[in-house]
């Protein structure tokens, strides 16, 4: 709308919370509107309206569809000054009443047919009207999607005026119009905002609101009330390229996020709010998982601080908390640079439904199966496009990761397909989600760019020999990895697995593998007493579905003959491949053996040189930073050692981690200084807590070793060495336990 507008209603709403500035904030609902059309050409005003809410307590416990009752009269007993008061008992009543209202008028005048609201701020349309009306599930009437803000116009003459300082009662002494200040409400001068208004003041609101309308279309001003204020009436998604700048200033982030919500329920939580083109990002855990936070990014700085507002407002039966966010935390989450999702994400208009729990052999063919309607059925859910409305969600080196997202073209099809939750494809059942385009841009970040195995920290030394890292082929593979496992698996559960083969586990065999988090990561070591045996397990369980007791779940599991360095190689953070597991003459290109992380590239120059830290800074190599462990050098079996024995290296990981109390055999090596009286394990605990009972609590902590008792003390931050408070020596332990 760019021409004048024939006519404007001044409008006013009140709530039964707070006014002024903190209008809306409270979610309190709509009780009072009140307006008065003004004449643009003629420059006239009609009579005042006001509209009261009141709902029938006595009726809402009574079963019965009656008409919202409306009763109209001449000045209530109220005494609010308005010329003509009605009165509904809900707030959709109330809308459309107005609408009815306001358009039967425009008619009756007969001077011309465009009419536009115009409201003191951006608050009565944005923060009362709209949000209540999408809590409530209400249709809003057209004439609610578009206003003029009055402050703004009055700005267009007034340029130095404080926008936020603006209220009608500065406005009209600014204009020099008469104000009555014994009786007008001054916003800027109540005490108590969050006070509800008066009802007589709603009514002097508009009425000052319309004197100042017809002064700026007085000479000298001849304002022209063209390009009104838009209210979005749905969100837009849409890919963000993370070369693409975004404003700090716009950008919010949402806490406490049904996990079910989608950005649609985003948008509607800030619904009267306009949310920028794709600007609703959902964030995901470690575990690809919603975690009830989104970002959001608006079209202003204006929107945005309005969105803060909404702090603690409530979708369904939850608060939402609301903070401020920085552009790049939203890139972070949304910005994408592959060309596969952008012309995946192209398509305007599409649904697009998240599948997680897809076999890794899963094709496009199955999933369009997958979908189709089966025997007796007649829903129908067609992906959008064929195989081209299926993008799956591979790692770096090109394996499936078992997500894959499919594109819908209406809502319809899209909840028809989410109808099959569960059900099953191959052996397994999938998981169906909702999801976004932001969704999509995240998920494929972080296949895409993060290692399969949390990297390691830099090493303590920078300069490595050169030499491989791999363990040497031909070692005896007398232990099995079991992949796949299910999350609720058991040790009781893998015992049972393996069924006749667990008498041939070593005592204390079992390694369930946790992640950094301390949850199961799927993975599982088992040391066998013999390397025919492993074999043979490998052979008979490969890919044999495990029942897990805690849970109805259950997977086929993947067995894998391996030896004890491949096992703590992969502990330390290296891949282990299984292309050629089952092989037993394999060259030493063909081992499917990665070296950890944190020691790769194998590339360095190193000059040996007569000590890897002299003495004196001994004691300071034993302060690393939190998080890292130092274990001396432990005894290598002959021809297994990953350095030669003239250079022995300083080492930290942080990868996978087996379950306590123990880990492989090969795990990191140190250099033990001359200082230390005996051989042993050096290992720092910090965190302990205060309250901790000494002595008896570290015994506690290293049952299953050998230590030496007098040597464990107490130190500000953990278990110190008896004869240096910098630290703790535990004897080497002759035998990894684990639970």
């Amino acid at each position: 709308m760019t021409a004048q507008v024939d006519y404007l209603a001044v409008l006013f709403a009140a709530t039964s919370g707070a006014s002024g500035e903190l209008l809306g904030s409270d979610e309190k609902e709509l009780v009072r509107l009140v307006w008065q059309l003004v004449d643009v050409k003629n420059k006239t005003l009609s009579k005042v309206n006001e509209l009261l809410i009141k709902p029938d307590l006595a009726d809402l416990t009574e079963e019965k569809e009656e008409e919202d009752v409306v009763a109209e009269g001449e000045e209530e007993e109220s005494g609010s000054g308005a010329d003509c008061v009605s009165t509904t008992t809900s707030v959709e009543a109330a809308l459309n009443l107005f609408h009815l209202h306001l358009t039967n008028e425009v008619n009756s005048a007969g001077a011309g047919t465009s009419v536009c609201l115009c409201t003191d701020g951006q608050l009565h349309i944005r923060q009362v009207i709209h949000p209540e009306a999408a809590s409530k599930n209400i249709l809003v009437p057209d004439c609610f999607y578009s206003f003029f803000d009055l402050r703004k116009e009055f700005k267009k003459h007034f340029t130095t005026s404080d926008l936020k300082a603006l209220n009608a009662h500065l406005m009209a002494e600014s204009l020099s119009l008469p104000v009555d200040g014994s009786n007008m409400w001054d916003p800027s001068a109540t005490e108590d905002p969050s006070a509800a208004l008066p009802a007589e003041v709603a009514v002097q609101q508009v009425q000052l609101m319309a004197s100042i309308v017809l002064a700026l279309l007085s000479d000298p001003f001849d304002h022209t009330f063209s390009n009104p204020e838009r209210v979005s009436e749905k969100f837009e998604g849409g890919t963000c390229s993370k070369m693409e700048k975004v404003c700090d200033n716009t950008v919010i982030r949402a806490r406490g996020l049904p996990w079910q919500s989608s950005d649609q329920d985003i948008a509607r939580f800030f619904r009267g709010l306009n949310i920028a083109k794709g600007g609703a990002a959902l964030c995901l855990n470690a575990q690809g998982r919603r975690n009830g936070e989104a970002l959001v990014r608006f079209v202003s700085e204006e929107h945005r601080d309005l969105a803060l507002q909404r702090h603690k407002h409530h979708m369904g039966n939850r608060y939402i908390e609301v903070y401020k966010a920085t552009g790049e935390d939203f890139l972070k989450i949304a910005g994408g640079t592959s060309n596969e999702v952008a012309m995946f994400l192209s398509r305007e208009d599409q649904i697009i439904v998240r599948m997680r729990g897809l076999p890794f052999t899963a094709t496009p063919e199955q999933v369009l199966a997958f979908f189709s309607p089966g025997d007796g059925t007649q829903e129908m859910c067609p992906v959008s496009g064929g195989k081209d409305g299926i993008l799956f969600v591979r790692y770096p080196d090109g394996r499936p990761t078992g997500d894959a997202f499919v594109l819908f073209s209406c809502e319809e099809h899209a909840q028809c397909a989410l109808r099959k939750h569960k059900e099953i494809l191959g052996k397994r059942y999938i998981e169906l989600f909702k999801s976004t385009a932001a969704e999509v841009q995240q998920v494929l970040n972080r296949y895409s760019s993060a290692p399969l195995i949390p990297v390691a920290p830099a090493p303590l030394v920078s300069m490595l020999p050169t030499m491989s890292l791999l363990p040497p082929p031909g070692g005896v593979r007398d232990c099995l990895r079991l992949r796949g496992l299910p999350y609720t698996a058991s040790i009781e559960d893998i015992l049972t697995f393996l069924g006749e083969f667990t008498h041939d586990i070593r005592p204390h065999g079992v390694h369930m593998v946790l992640n950094q988090q301390g949850r199961p990561s799927g993975d599982c070591f088992i040391q066998m007493t013999s390397a025919e045996r492993a074999i043979q397990a490998s052979q008979r369980l490969h890919k044999h579905v495990m029942s897990s007791q805690r849970g109805a779940n259950s997977r086929y599991v993947e067995v894998f003959p391996c030896s004890a360095e491949e096992m703590g190689l992969v502990l330390m953070g290296g891949s282990l491949s299984h292309t050629h597991t089952h092989t037993h003459t394999r060259s030493r290109s063909g081992t499917g053996l990665s070296p950890p992380p944190c020691l790769s590239p194998p590339s360095y120059s190193f000059t040996p040189a007569p000590a890897v830290l002299p003495t004196e800074a001994a004691a300071a190599a034993l302060y690393p930073p939190i998080g890292q462990v130092l274990l001396t050098p432990r005894p290598l079996p002959p021809g297994h050692a990953y350095y030669p024995a003239s250079a022995q290296l300083y080492m930290n990981y942080t990868a996978y981690y087996p379950s306590p109390p123990g880990s492989p055999t090969t795990l990191g090596f140190f250099p033990s200084p001359s200082s230390l009286s005996s051989p042993g394990g050096l290992v720092r605990m910090p965190g302990l807590t205060y309250n901790s009972n000494g002595v008896k609590d570290l015994i506690s902590a290293v049952q299953g070793y050998q230590y030496a008792p007098e040597d464990a003390l107490m130190h500000a931050h953990g278990p110190v060495h008896a004869h240096d408070p910098a630290r703790t020596l535990l004897t080497q332990p002759k035998e990894w336990v684990c639970i």
